[in-house]
């Protein structure tokens, strides 16, 4: 398995997506002070998972999401990816590529995706601790890193060289087992104390069980009752209900039958009586008709009687009311007083005439109005004839029709009667369902009181006689069964509840006492995985330290041309007041007891003991020489190292160029660096560059190709 390329977008400088191809055993980064070559170690840092916003160089999330520039506008989201060649499985993942993302928002919200599935954080530890891949120092080293290895205390150099044996996990799990130990120890008191707790109450719930005993005949008798008491009652039901339907039978269907004639007549009478509103509407015309010719015919009347008055009042008759009298008159048509002259004397010629020609008007006027009115009364007659004829008709078909009102009348009456004859089969239904409900809920009760069994057994009873038996027999057979259950509830119901609480306090009471000897087991199990796991540690770690020893010796002597240097396993001491030791950890009062690593240094041809002695070149190429060999030990797939050769002179950058070409065998080197000696072993370049804008990117050269076009 070996790292193919990483791609950064967005993160921190890098606004553009950029690429990084790693096919060779060392790829160099280089470029000038402020260009942004340093982020691409914190992008390799982050991406695995690096929680520290300090080791990030940030204060909050969003310091590594590219801000803006003149040129460029900020970005909202930042994602760094590691591609990984994955054809020998080392990942437990069934991909010939692993792609391990880490994507962060404006809001400081992260995610992180294998293979572009989202994932937690927990996953990509897990995946990576596989191959000694994580967060930890010992393959992503700074020059502040390579430099903390020394200034740290023995047991942050522990925790230091623990990491990169990876026997962080073995401590997890030891850990994990001292807190399972301690919350299994607190269970097995919690578990007592409610076993002390059950003790009294198992005791007495045992002395009431005794007592239930005596019950236990009683159920029995009662189970006997129910058998044949429910048989008997289901027994009656049937046949109760089988009589319903007989007398339900007949009506229910003359029912249905009168319903249907009632609803064909009733449909008949509906179109006849649309029939007869016809006839009707026209029969109310012709009345009207005939009620404004009388009205007029009565109107005539009035007039020629007026008319026959004013031709009777003659004034001229009156004229003739006197002849011997000179008296004056008042003339009904002129409205004028009349001078009239003794007998012998002529009247006046003149009003004489007048009063013939309205005489004459108002005769002519009755003679117009008579055969006014004989017109009208013939017409009167006509109508008088249709009202008759219309009329004779609605007479008539009324005759027609009922014959078919007095059968609907009769169906509705019979309705009526068998409605009456259901409705007394109903109350007989009514009282089926009554006691058919409370035969379930007998058959509930009787489950309860003595058993479900009893609900089977009733079926198979066989009785003596299966006529239908008198009620008042199965009366005394209930009234028998609920004096029992009045006892046995006097007792404390049937003993089921007490008995069941018996046994679930004894079943209690001995899960209790095997969950104390369970957790007796299981925490004798955990001492043991964790004296296995302290063993594991002690060995592994011991074993470690040997190989690194190795390793370092083997750099020290390349690095300074001989000398010694080792990694010891001291014991703490105690503190002591007014003591103070810079090289050795000590003990506060109740601290846990641990060994932790010193080291020791011999320089050739001095007689230099001890890192304080050191001088700050020949600090830089130890602490090199240690992290070199601490990464060997367990080599992860690449190592970063970030300008670990800044302090180095020429000299000596020849002896680091010479250690990482040898660990390039073992890993994959990512170098960030100044140094031209580091540059000249490096297959492939880098170059970081920044422009005006603030962005950095990236040019490369591959030295082969470029020997190659040189040649």
């Amino acid at each position: 398995m070996y790292l193919k390329r990483i791609e950064v977008l967005g993160f921190k400088s890098f606004a553009k997506k950029t690429e990084l191809v790693f096919n060779v055993p060392i790829t160099s980064i280089v470029g000038p002070n402020g260009s942004g070559k340093s982020n691409v170690a914190e992008a390799f840092r982050w991406v695995l998972g690096e929680q520290s916003m300090k080791s990030l160089r940030g204060k909050r999330g969003e310091d590594l999401i590219f801000n803006g520039s003149a040129g460029s506008p900020r970005q909202n989201h930042a994602y760094v990816t590691l591609v990984f060649d994955n054809k020998d499985k080392k990942f437990n993942i069934d991909f010939d590529e692993v792609a391990i993302s880490r994507h962060i928002y404006r809001d400081g919200s992260n995610q992180y995706f294998i293979n572009n599935s989202q994932v937690r954080l927990k996953d990509i530890i897990e995946l990576l601790s596989v191959v000694s891949l994580g967060v930890s120092s010992h393959h992503i080293i700074s020059q502040g890193e390579a430099d903390r290895i020394l200034n740290a205390n023995i047991y942050e150099r522990r925790e230091m060289i623990e990491d990169a044996l990876g026997l962080r996990m073995y401590q997890y799990k030891k850990h994990e087992s001292e807190k399972k130990l301690d919350k299994t120890a607190e269970n097995i008191k919690q578990v007592e104390s409610l076993r002390r707790e059950l003790a009294p109450h198992l005791k007495f719930l045992k002395k009431q069980v005794e007592q239930i005993q005596k019950a236990v005949e009683m159920k029995q008798g009662l189970f006997d009752l129910y058998i044949e008491y429910l048989w008997r009652e289901e027994f009656y039901l049937k046949n109760f209900r089988l009589e319903i339907e007989r007398e339900k039978s007949a009506p229910h269907e003359e029912l249905r039958a009168t319903d249907v004639e009632i609803t064909r007549l009733s449909a008949l009478l509906s179109s006849s009586n649309a029939e007869d509103t016809d006839k009707w509407n026209k029969l109310r015309e012709v009345e009207n008709q005939l009620q404004d010719i009388r009205r007029k015919r009565d109107e005539l009347g009035r007039k020629i009687g007026r008319l026959e008055g004013m031709i009777e009042a003659n004034p001229m008759n009156e004229i003739m009311v006197e002849r011997t009298q000179a008296v004056a008159k008042d003339c009904p048509y002129c409205g004028q007083v009349i001078p009239v002259k003794i007998e012998g004397e002529t009247s006046n010629t003149a009003f004489t005439q007048r009063i013939e020609e309205e005489i004459k008007k108002h005769k002519g006027e009755k003679l117009v109005a008579e055969a006014e009115m004989k017109s009208l009364q013939n017409q009167e007659a006509d109508l008088s004839v249709v009202y008759a004829n219309i009329k004779s008709e609605i007479d008539q078909h009324k005759d027609s029709l009922r014959d078919s009102e007095r059968a609907v009348y009769e169906l509705r009456a019979k309705k009526s009667e068998l409605l009456s004859a259901l409705g007394a089969i109903r109350a007989k239904e009514d009282k089926y369902n009554y006691e058919a409900g409370a035969f379930k809920m007998e058959l509930t009760e009787a489950a309860v009181l003595v058993g479900r069994r009893v609900l089977e057994e009733y079926k198979n009873f066989v009785p003596q006689t299966t006529e239908v038996e008198d009620r008042i027999v199965q009366e005394e057979r209930r009234r028998k069964i609920e004096r029992i259950k009045i006892r046995l509830e006097d007792m404390g119901g049937t003993g089921e509840d007490v008995m069941k609480e018996f046994q679930d306090t004894e079943e209690r009471d001995k899960f209790l006492e095997r969950e104390i000897s369970d957790l007796q087991m299981s925490a004798e199990s955990l001492r043991q995985i964790m004296a296995e796991l302290s063993e594991k540690i002690d060995t592994e770690f011991k074993e470690g330290i040997k190989k690194i020893n190795g390793q370092f010796q083997e750099f020290f002597s390349l690095m300074f041309g001989g000398g010694n240097a080792s990694l010891e396993v001291i014991a703490p001491v105690k503190k002591q007041t007014g003591e103070e030791d810079l090289s050795i950890a000590v003990l506060e009062e109740g601290e846990k007891k641990m060994d932790g690593i010193d080291i020791s240094v011999g320089l050739p041809k001095k007689r230099v003991k001890g890192l304080q002695m050191l001088s700050g070149g020949e600090r830089a190429l130890t602490s090199i020489a240690l992290l070199f060999a601490v990464s060997q030990v367990n080599p992860p797939p690449f190592l970063i190292l970030d300008e670990t050769d800044a302090a180095l002179d020429e000299s000596n950058s020849r002896k680091y160029g010479d250690m990482i070409e040898n660990l390039s065998k073992y890993s994959q080197l990512i170098v960030v660096t100044h140094n031209r000696e580091t540059m000249s072993r490096a297959n492939v370049l880098y170059g970081v560059t920044m422009g005006a804008d603030g962005v950095s990117r990236l040019i490369s050269i591959k030295f082969d190709e470029a020997v190659a076009v040189a040649k």
